[in-house]
């Protein structure tokens, strides 16, 4: 089984490669294994399918994701300005990956969720209870940033909604022109879904 104190991370961590690079439903076990340098046979020693990797691999990058959003979330500035954190994090991460790989690899739960959440019921509830807590996330930075004065709404959890949503419109779309560019207009759109109006040619402030 190789280093067997180990092995279960590195499975994770091919797996989250992986499915970063390409299909879920292309990648194998073996590859996975391979990857890993595990024994195929050891695989089933820590996962008994791939989907039950697949969880695992969504939850690890969840505990990382969330990890960077608590410690964006937690620096000095207004509300607003810890909420562009996460998005200039975003768009650096996959400028990042173009760099490395030559291709923008986008959101491995937003891939997942277009990929395998209609045929796969255990993979679907989970993101859904992913995508659920980062509507919470930013809806609770909104309602701070309410409180503040910084801004007027009137339901922040619908706001926030719309934010991951177009948060994960543009990862698409970056994924699929390989351009992390069309990340420009995160925060834009963002301030707007806030209800606050951007003069026509004029960039995003903050």
């Amino acid at each position: 089984m190789g280093r067997t104190s180990d092995a279960r991370e590195r499975l994770v961590a091919a797996g989250t490669e992986l499915f970063s690079e390409r299909a879920y439903s292309s990648v194998g076990v073996a590859e996975i294994a391979a990857r890993a340098g595990v024994q195929k046979g050891s695989f089933y020693y820590f996962f008994p399918s791939k989907e039950a990797l697949a969880l695992a691999v969504i939850d690890a990058h969840w505990v990382w994701q969330r990890g960077e959003w608590t410690a964006i979330l937690a620096r000095p500035g207004t509300a607003l300005e810890r909420l562009r954190g996460i998005f200039d994090a975003t768009a650096q991460m996959q400028t990042s990956a173009l760099r490395g790989t030559g291709a923008v690899t986008g959101c491995l739960f937003g891939n997942l969720a277009l990929e395998v959440s209609s045929i796969n019921p255990s993979l679907q509830t989970r993101l859904q209870e992913i995508f659920e807590e980062q509507v919470q996330i930013i809806a609770e930075h909104l309602t701070a940033a309410v409180d503040d004065g910084e801004i007027e709404l009137v339901d922040a959890r619908m706001a926030a909604k719309s934010i991951v949503a177009q948060l994960e419109g543009l990862v698409l779309f970056a994924k699929l022109f390989n351009d992390p560019g069309e990340l420009d207009a995160l925060w834009g759109n963002s301030l707007r879904l806030m209800g606050i109006a951007l003069p026509a040619g004029q960039p995003a402030p903050l």
